[in-house]
């Protein structure tokens, strides 16, 4: 089963005062496991970011104004996650705006399956943060390269949270680890070598005695 773990920026919280989207950010799963499939791509909302989104994200308006703006990434956006589940937290946020976006150009709103890590984490642990960075000191993710919120960086850590979410254990996904792991596996089950020492005339002619000794008792 592919789902996609998805995450956007913006220029300020609500599209009622005319906030647009910034960036979009998307990994693939399938069966839990990240794929090498992503999409990701800044973008120029038309319209100056505010200071506290600044704060967040850190895109400037000259940065982003150089960028594509969303009508001509929206066929390859939808296209990535065609027939897919999407993983968000807060799905109300992004999806407003992401909707918002396509209602712009004229498309229809998206009607993906939608899991909201954010209602997880809720129900999990009432009472509790559940902000991206509380669930990854929960489960013990590092997230020390969270500078900044960026898409990419937050749909990896989402992943993980994700994962944990819904008590699953993480793919293990170093091949090389497990290469090292099964040669010690085994060395220890097969190569097993006792030290052979050869006996010396005395005690050849001693093993000898006892044996005749014994054979007579046994068979006579």
């Amino acid at each position: 089963m592919k789902e996609v773990i998805l995450d956007t920026e913006t220029t300020g919280l609500s599209v009622k005062d005319g906030h647009r989207l910034v960036e979009i950010g998307c990994i693939e799963l399938e069966n839990l496991i990240p794929t090498k499939n992503t999409f990701h791509c800044y973008l120029n909302p038309e319209r100056k970011v505010s200071e506290k989104a600044l704060e967040v994200h850190g895109y400037s308006d000259e940065f982003l104004s150089q960028k594509k703006k969303f009508f001509e990434i929206s066929e390859e956006f939808l296209s990535f996650i065609k027939d897919k589940k999407l993983i968000i937290h807060n799905a109300e946020f992004d999806l407003s705006h992401i909707n918002n976006e396509l209602e712009i150009i004229g498309k229809e709103k998206i009607k993906n399956e939608i899991v909201d890590t954010l209602v997880l984490a809720r129900n999990k642990f009432p009472g509790s943060s559940i902000s991206l960075d509380a669930l990854c000191k929960r489960y013990r993710i590092d997230n020390s390269k969270r500078k900044l919120h960026t898409a990419l960086i937050d749909c990896d850590l989402l992943a993980k949270v994700y994962i944990n979410l819904i008590d699953q254990k993480e793919p293990t996904l170093n091949f090389q680890n497990q290469d090292v792991e099964k040669t010690k596996i085994l060395n220890k089950n097969i190569l097993y070598f006792k030290k052979i020492i050869e006996p010396n005339l005395e005690e050849k002619k001693k093993h000898n005695e006892f044996l005749k000794k014994n054979l007579k008792k046994n068979y006579f």
